[in-house]
């Protein structure tokens, strides 16, 4: 399956990255691609260096007569999300992805692609190991951890970087060029809860929410895909209100910057309310499919009955559980005054679990303006106090503010419209990109961010484009080409 992905154009493109696919990476787990790129690194006989958490720079000089350029920063993740179909039986941990042509795009066989930002390792490595290109110096810089905390950008030391140039390969549309990313925080609302018997005279429902899209939770917010946890707690807050239903156990969502597409509870209702309930819960799913139809058309919620669980959750704090994240804000808060058409604040309600007299809530929070992005911190702050909560904030990273009369951004401009024929989208993205946290400790660095075409970022639906390939490939060429001089 994946040798049909090597044959693909650029082979050096998709050669690099069959043979990275093909090592576990998952974020947080990355012990073997990390010590994959030092091997390789040294297998090409170029200085190769590892930092104390873990970032790999393999340094390669330039081509001869581009030693008077500018030496350039290629810098990508080597991290990915793992998110799988729940009738998917794959193990990020061990496998290696399975890969398919689908017409125009690369596929994965029900789990991430990790084309995000596997396309641009792979990049820096097809450039790395060749011999006709020409190109300044270069300093390859993969960096770990980027999906769950970007604690590799974070801990990346000063001084380690000589680079004047930074181009990060994490921007997902072809016609994009990068010049600003949105911050984040992960918000964490806690409490504990006394579970009550189950009295008799009561039967128990499965409540499944399945077949949501997902996505990339800043990049695809905006696109009013359905929310599992939030669908989920729809559904039990009407169960709740007119039947008593009484919660066992909830689990929703599994990353905090993947939008969730799955939630599962169990719950007990009176028997005598068992038709009603069915009823009830069933015409409700399908209002919300209706509503649904457009944006995620494969949505499913199902019903069914199952054991009686022997306990269920304390009546007063369900009560107020359901109602915070009723009240809990999610997707879009505040668009962008400055720039059109841009995502300026949201939150991801990203995972819900409820079990064994404990209640975790997991947000993710961006904005490119921080006022606003601790102003959202607040509001979620005080919904789920409200309710007994103690609510934590963890992971706060910067975002990368535009510059527009950046020299690099120039040359790419000018560089898109002479290939393409028409002008690049020079915009800002709604998602955390390492360049405002590199930009700390490298303040005069000229960065800026592009890439090949990804769909389905952080989903089992993620899918990287053929032909967009191609061209980005083209793009990269050209761009080394015409670095400036120092």
């Amino acid at each position: 399956m994946n040798s049909e992905i090597r044959n693909l154009e650029p082979k050096e493109l998709w050669n690099k990255f069959a043979d990275l696919n093909a090592v576990p990476r998952p974020s947080k787990k990355e012990e073997r691609v990390i010590q994959f790129m030092v091997d390789f690194g040294k297998s090409l006989g170029f200085t190769t260096e590892i930092d104390n958490v873990g970032n790999v720079l393999i340094k390669k000089p330039a081509t001869p007569g581009m030693e008077d350029r500018k030496t350039v920063v290629m810098q990508s993740h080597l991290d990915m999300v793992h998110q799988k179909n729940a009738d998917t039986n794959f193990d990020f941990n061990t496998q290696g992805i399975e890969m398919y042509v689908d017409g125009d795009w690369v596929r994965a066989n029900g789990t991430t692609l990790g084309a995000d930002n596997g396309l641009g390792v792979a990049t820096i490595m097809a450039i790395l190991e060749a011999k006709d290109i020409e190109h300044p110096a270069i300093e390859a810089l993969f960096t770990i951890d980027e999906e769950t905390g970007m604690t590799g950008a974070m801990g990346l030391e000063g001084g380690w970087l000589q680079g004047d140039i930074l181009l990060n390969l994490d921007t997902e549309e072809d016609d994009e060029i990068g010049v600003g990313c949105a911050g984040g925080i992960d918000v964490t609302a806690k409490r504990t809860y006394n579970e009550e018997p189950v009295s008799d005279g009561k039967i128990a429902y499965t409540i499944s929410v399945t077949g949501l899209n997902g996505g990339h939770s800043g990049m695809d917010i905006h696109k009013g895909l359905g929310n599992a946890n939030k669908i989920m707690n729809r559904l039990l807050f009407d169960g709740f209100e007119n039947f008593g239903l009484r919660i066992h156990q909830i689990k929703g969502g599994s990353l905090r910057n993947a939008i969730p597409r799955e939630s599962f509870a169990t719950v007990v209702v009176d028997t005598i309310q068992a038709e009603a309930f069915e009823f009830e819960m069933e015409t409700l799913a399908k209002t919300i499919k209706k509503e649904l139809a457009l944006p995620d058309p494969n949505l499913t919620i199902e019903i069914t009955k199952t054991d009686t669980p022997g306990m269920v959750m304390e009546l007063g704090v369900q009560e107020g559980v359901l109602k915070a994240m009723y009240a809990a804000h999610n997707g879009v808060y505040t668009m962008s005054a400055s720039i059109p058409d841009l995502v300026e604040t949201s939150n991801n309600i990203a995972k819900v679990t409820i079990e064994n007299g404990e209640v975790i809530i997991e947000c993710l929070t961006r904005s490119s303006v921080e006022s606003s992005k601790m102003d959202l911190v607040n509001k979620l702050r005080a919904t789920f106090e409200l309710t007994g909560c103690e609510v934590t904030t963890s992971g706060d990273y910067p975002g990368w503010a535009p510059n527009m009369d950046s020299p690099i951004l120039k040359v790419m401009d000018q560089l898109y419209q002479k290939l393409n024929g028409e002008r690049a989208h020079v915009a800002a993205c709604h998602a955390g990109l390492e360049c405002g946290i590199l930009g700390q400790n490298y303040p005069d660095m000229d960065m800026i961010s592009f890439g090949p075409t990804i769909l389905g970022a952080h989903s089992p639906d993620e899918r990287a484009s053929i032909s967009s390939a191609k061209k980005y490939w083209k793009f990269v060429l050209e761009i080394l080409k015409e670095i400036p001089k120092k």
